[in-house]
């Protein structure tokens, strides 16, 4: 049997409420926790000194594109219609499976560097067989814990393909949890609906799915309803403008809703969903999205739900949102998200020395919400496995990571990225001809139950802040290409 006592620590735990421990002491065996308590009597233990150390859950991130890891920065002051032409249209598909290995190796590096021991990493940019076992295999060398969401991009506006998801299903194990990353109802025709939901059925996944209102569906959870596909195990994104009717279809369902809020402030989808979901009574999840647009840390995505007042939300409850509420959403509270004996050994420990957090250890809740950031983290644990010790990531392979991503970004962005920035401001017709030349060169199929035209239309009202535009209509572009 393994132990790893951390020794004398500021325990903050997250269940059933967030709590604090001072002179605490968190036993793990075999990787998960064993006892929480002061003065734990253990022999045969490797012991850490946490006595200048902020022990707590580790970070579930619910919502995140790893791939797009190498893109970092390059949507900052645009909006949503160039991030999907440019980024999803353009970038995303002169990616090679190496591309995808850099990228999502790099991002959940990322992650376990800023305390995130858990992350939802909605994956399309399936390209091929080898693309999806290029971001499996870098999941898996990371060390991470993950729900791998495997979907088509939303530029194809297809059907998750049954084989691709199957080869997930059977590929995944250990720390990664396999889910069915769908279009959905907001986005693609009721067909397109059903034979998701049905994969997702038959193969007992969750679904993780981008939600608004519109532009194919106003009302995509009353839809969901009539068609009798209503349930429980179903990651909503964003939904920043759908109504409180649908808001309270998916807190009647039991399914949960993951929020980002920087990229969602940052690209204008919407007023800011969280206090929203909570008067709800809907489980909330907190996520990074894209680094392409906003830091990919919680402890600034935290601030960003902070900042909405303390009416809204108080500081536990944002870091109670991070932890054992994103662990809800992802359908894995019995798991992890707390510090509850006999669940998995996911810990953070911050140092409580630092400039930044000294002083604040009277509340340090706030503390952590208000002031941490990444370079506090100084060790991470994972199913009670070592990620990062002493302030630096233990992956034997950084340094070739790093220039993976850098030779990614080039290959990616290099040659046209003037060109494309122009043509993205210039209107869709600029960004949708990358968009069309890409898929014709690595496969897709055209949508079908769209009419182009009214969605093309949709989509230019995005530049004008039509709510009713937004979403992931470029697809549409498939079908008007086709036509010519």
């Amino acid at each position: 049997m393994s132990r790893v006592l951390l020794r004398g620590g500021l325990v903050i735990d997250t269940e059933p409420t967030v709590v604090v421990h001072r002179d605490t002491d968190v036993l793990i065996e075999d990787g998960r926790i064993a006892a929480v308590g002061p003065g734990l009597a253990v022999t045969g233990a490797e012991v850490i000194d946490a006595s200048d150390r902020i022990v707590l859950p580790g970070f579930v991130d619910t919502h995140r594109h790893l791939w797009q890891t190498p893109l970092r920065g390059i949507a900052v002051d645009v909006d949503l219609g160039w991030y999907l032409q440019q980024v999803l249209g353009g970038y995303g598909t002169r990616y090679r499976p190496e591309d995808v290995a850099a990228g999502n190796l790099a991002g959940a590096l990322e992650c376990l560097d800023a305390g995130i021991t858990t992350v939802q990493d909605y994956s399309h940019v399936q390209h091929s067989r080898e693309h999806t076992d290029a971001a499996l295999d870098a999941l898996a060398s990371s060390g991470i814990r993950a729900v791998f969401g495997y979907g088509p991009s939303p530029m194809l506006g297809t059907p998750v393909d049954p084989a691709g998801m199957r080869h997930v299903a059977d590929r995944a194990s250990g720390l990664i949890t396999p889910a069915v990353a769908a279009i959905g109802p907001s986005y693609t025709p009721i067909d397109v609906v059903r034979a998701d939901w049905a994969l997702a059925a038959e193969l007992e996944l969750p679904i993780v799915v981008h939600i608004s209102s519109g532009p194919v569906a106003s009302h995509p959870l009353q839809l969901l309803l009539d068609e009798g596909l209503q349930r429980s195990n179903v990651l909503f994104v964003h939904g920043n403008d759908l109504p409180d009717s649908e808001l309270k279809l998916i807190a009647d369902s039991g399914a949960a809703v993951a929020v980002t809020p920087a990229v969602e402030a940052r690209m204008e989808m919407g007023a800011p969903m969280a206090g929203r979901l909570k008067a709800a009574g809907v489980t909330t999840g907190l996520g990074i999205d894209v680094v392409t647009t906003a830091p990919g840390d919680m402890f600034s995505a935290m601030r960003e739900l902070l900042a909405l007042g303390y009416k809204t939300l108080t500081a536990a409850e944002v870091l109670q949102i991070a932890t054992l509420e994103g662990a809800r959403a992802l359908g894995m509270s019995d798991q992890i998200g707390s510090l509850r004996p006999g669940k998995q050994a996911d810990v953070i420990l911050l140092r409580a020395s630092d400039i930044n957090l000294i002083g604040g250890l009277h509340d340090p809740i706030g503390t952590v919400v208000t002031a941490a950031h990444p370079g506090n983290v100084d060790t991470v644990l994972v199913a009670g496995n070592p990620v990062k010790r002493d302030g630096r990531l233990l992956h034997p392979d950084l340094q070739n990571t790093l220039t993976a991503v850098r030779r990614t970004a080039d290959h990616c962005t290099q040659p046209d990225r003037r060109s494309d920035r122009e043509a993205g401001e210039s209107g869709v017709d600029g960004g949708g001809l990358g968009v069309i030349q890409g898929f014709e060169d690595g496969g897709g199929s055209v949508p079908t139950g769209v009419d182009a035209g009214e969605i093309v239309g949709l989509l230019l009202g995005l530049a004008e802040g039509d709510q009713g535009a937004r979403g992931f209509v470029l697809a549409a572009e498939f079908e008007l290409e086709s036509d010519r």
